[in-house]
Parts: C-alpha cells; structure tokens; sequence
C-alpha cells in the first residue's frame, strides 16, 4: 500500500470524507499560499466542517417538508409596509426557538405569511434547530388518523420532536370538534417546551369559529399567546398585484364623489 493509499485509508475510518475527497487540491492549495503545518490543518479541518455543515443543512431542509424554497432576502417588504422589518429580522435570529415561544403571522391571503414562514425556517435550520412545516389541515388530518388507529402519541412526539413546528394556513377550513380537540394537545405539549410559528387568515378573535369550540379556541390561544410574537400583515395579496400588472385584473373603481347642487 502507498503512502497517498494509506492515508486515504485512514481518512475514510475517520469519516473525514471532505477531506479525502479534496486532498490533492487541498495539499496544492497549501503549497500556492506556502502555508505552515499549523495552517494548512486549519484549512483542511475548516474545509471538513463546511461540508459536515453543509450535509446537516440540506438534510434538515429536506426533513422540514417546505413547499418550496423562500429566503428572507427575497421577501419585498416594500410591498407590505405594515411589517416591522427589524421585528422579522429578530424573529430570523431564532431566539424565540431557544426560548419554546410562539409566532403568529395573521393577514389576508396573498400577503407573504408562507413565504416568511418557510424564509425563517429555513434560517432556523442553517442555525442548528431542527424544524418542521405542515400545512394545518395536513396535520389535522393526520392527528385524527393516528387517534383512530391508536396511534396519537407516536403522531403527537412526531410533531412536537422537532426544536420549530410551523403550521400553515391555520383557518382556511373549519376544523371538526374532534380535530379541535386533537390540535388542543398538540399545542399543549408544545407549550414552552417547544416552539411554534402559525400562520392564519384569521384574527385570533375568529379562532372559535374555526375550531368549532369557543372553550377549545381559548384554550389553544391562552396557550399560544402566553409568550408570543403577533405579527399582523395588512396589504394587497402579491399574486392578485402581479395579475394587475399584467392587466388581467383591473384595479377597483373608485368610489363616485357626491356631487353638490
């Protein structure tokens, strides 16, 4: 066995996998910039942990289940002037994760509530926090599936395992009374163990109509909004502007002024 052998060898029964892999350009590159012993290792340790990073990062995004992809960056908080941006940003930061704290995005459809959700999930997981996304009547229909076959708690510790659950589009349908019931646990085993983002397009004074239960409804939001960040978008819907760009939509007409005799 060679040298350059052996020390692959050697490399694969630690699991240094970049680091094999990029060996002789590594070696090379500390050779260009005349490196001492001491800093080549600290390239090659730095170039094992950029990939070990970027594993961990792309295996959460696919465990997270997003729709698709959004970043933070890409949100036009021009459009939506009611949004605070530097209450985003702290949001982003992922303190409210570490402290098993509550978001709500409340608005009309249309206004950015999934994009900003999936953009702070997305940071969530590149800063370490395991997360997860379902839509609210996915995971509604799946808690009642599981409490019929016997099986809630394993679904429960599912949805309440990862450091972030984000449930989207919470009232867009009614949920049943059973399933009102069935959301009440979730959200109590979460309670300031685990965090929460929820977006809606209903006021949470709405809730009990779309529990079907205002004693459930209350007790979910008295839960909910105990340590809390409500964020309400008031704003034209994105894809209803796009379409009057394009002149598919036309904008309302204005109101007629009374006329004065």
């Amino acid at each position: 066995m060679t040298d350059h052998d052996h020390l692959i060898a050697m490399l694969n029964r630690l699991k240094l996998t970049a680091l094999r892999d990029q060996l002789d350009s590594l070696i090379d590159e500390a050779g260009r910039r005349e490196l001492t012993i001491r800093e080549a290792l600290a390239l090659f340790c730095e170039r094992e942990i950029a990939r070990r990073d970027q594993r961990r990062i792309d295996m959460g995004f696919g465990l997270a289940r997003f729709p698709f992809v959004r970043e933070l960056a890409g949100f036009d908080f021009a459009a939506q002037p009611s949004l605070d941006k530097a209450q985003i940003r702290e949001i982003a930061s992922g303190r409210f994760i570490a402290n098993g704290e509550a978001v709500l995005f409340l608005g009309p459809p249309g206004v950015g509530k999934t994009h900003l959700a999936v953009a702070i999930g997305r940071e969530a997981i590149v800063a370490g926090y395991s997360v997860l996304f379902s839509p609210a009547t996915t995971l509604v229909a799946q808690l009642a599936k599981a409490h019929a076959d016997g099986r809630l708690e394993e679904k429960l510790l599912q949805y309440t395992k990862p450091k972030l659950l984000i449930v989207d589009e919470l009232g867009y349908l009614p949920f049943e009374p059973d399933a009102a019931h069935l959301f009440f646990q979730l959200v109590s085993r979460c309670y300031e163990k685990g965090a929460m983002l929820v977006t809606s397009n209903r006021a949470v004074g709405e809730w009990g109509s779309v529990f079907g239960d205002p004693v459930v409804a209350t007790a979910i939001l008295d839960r909910l909004l105990h340590h809390s960040h409500v964020v309400t978008i008031r704003g034209d819907s994105y894809r209803l502007r796009e379409k009057r760009r394009s002149g598919l939509l036309q904008k309302p007409a204005a109101a007629p002024q009374p006329t004065t005799a």
